[in-house]
């Protein structure tokens, strides 16, 4: 069986990989494609018997794949997005598995595929339908602990999130910065997205953080921000993500 993984994060992709190799070791994973526009090139040319398709993309939604390419192929969805788990992914879809996915879970799935063995349209109008009848409700505030002291900060506040060695910060626009219970990963799928970018795999920064944007080598950007970013950490736009950050900043 070929199987196509369709994730942005690339500890994602590793652990599920792992996790399929664990389960079924004959499953071939055929490619591991990160971008709508990467997928829809490959989906043209190519019919895997499965998909594992993660929600949030690096340039946007992945639904927007399924309006370029038509495709019959049954799809395992996979986020950290809970309220995307809506009534039409159970209907139109092999399964739904949510991040951190379990090895249970995930074996659950492919064996419900394994009894499907069946290829199939999904019906992705009723998908987007369902998603703009049950409105987003992106994260509005953080409550941090810090000492004996209990902070309250406004998604608004916030200027830029970081990871250092196995923790996570979050820098305000005043240049306040504490730590916060959430990986990179997981904010990924609670922020609005049209407000906040990931431009690497330790930093994500919001658009009104941004003072200027320089040419760096290989075709990427480096950022100064507003308020200065840790020594330790880099604001640099990564290589896979300079296209989709330049179509971000230019809506």
């Amino acid at each position: 069986m070929k199987t196509v993984i369709i994730e942005d994060e690339k500890l994602s992709v590793e652990r599920l990989e792992e996790l399929i190799q664990e389960i079924d070791s004959s499953i071939e994973i055929s490619a591991k494609l990160t971008s709508v526009e990467q997928s829809v090139k490959y989906l043209k040319q190519n019919k895997p018997d499965l998909i594992f398709l993660d929600i949030q993309l690096e340039d946007g939604l992945s639904f927007s794949i399924f309006e370029k390419v038509e495709v019959d192929i049954p799809i395992i969805f996979t986020t950290a997005y809970d309220q995307y788990a809506i009534k039409a992914f159970k209907l139109n879809s092999i399964d739904y598995l949510l991040k951190p996915i379990k090895k249970d879970e995930l074996r659950e799935a492919l064996n419900k595929y394994k009894n499907i063995k069946t290829s199939y349209l999904m019906d992705f109008e009723e998908i987007i339908r369902s998603i703009q009848n049950n409105e987003i409700n992106y994260k509005k505030r953080f409550l941090i602990q810090y000492g004996q002291k209990i902070k309250k900060v406004e998604i608004d506040e916030v200027a830029y999130f970081y990871a250092m060695e196995k923790n996570v910060f979050l820098t305000t626009s005043t240049g306040n910065t504490f730590p916060i219970d959430f990986t990179l990963d997981k904010l990924q799928e609670v922020i609005d997205p049209d407000k906040f970018f990931r431009i690497n795999r330790k930093m994500i920064v919001s658009f009104d953080s941004i003072k200027n944007m320089i040419p760096y080598s290989r075709s990427r950007i480096k950022i100064e921000l507003n308020p200065p970013e840790p020594k330790e950490v880099e604001a640099l736009v990564s290589v896979e993500r300079s296209s989709a950050f330049k179509g971000w900043m230019d809506k």
